[in-house]
C-alpha cells in the first residue's frame, strides 16, 4: 500500500465518483483507477461498487476504511512533526 493509494480511496470514499476523486486529487481518472485496484490488490477485494455514476463502498471498504483514515491522520501527524523539527521548533509527540 502507498500512501497516494490511501489518499485516493478516501477521495473516491468522499466523492463518490471517480472523476471528480481524480480532479480533487489532481490525478487522470485512470491513474486514480489503476492505484484504486492495486489497493483492491493489495486488501484482496472490492473496495467499491462501481457503475456508471456512483462508487460506492462494499462491506469490505466499509471495514477497511477506519483503518486506512488512520493510516492517513498518522502520515499528516508525522509530516507536521517533521517540519517542526527541521525549523528548529520541539514538536510535542
Amino acid at each position: 500500500m502507498e500512501m497516494h493509494h490511501v489518499r485516493y480511496f478516501l477521495a473516491l470514499c468522499e466523492e463518490e465518483n471517480f472523476t471528480r476523486a481524480a480532479r480533487s486529487c489532481g490525478v487522470s481518472q485512470p491513474s486514480l483507477t489503476n492505484a484504486i485496484k492495486k489497493l483492491e490488490s493489495f486488501v484482496g477485494g472490492h473496495l467499491f461498487c462501481r457503475d456508471h455514476r456512483k462508487a460506492r463502498l462494499t462491506e469490505l471498504g466499509e471495514l477497511v476504511r477506519p483503518h486506512i483514515e488512520r493510516i492517513n491522520q498518522s502520515a499528516v501527524r508525522t509530516k507536521e512533526i517533521a517540519q517542526k523539527y527541521t525549523t528548529g521548533e520541539r514538536p510535542q509527540l
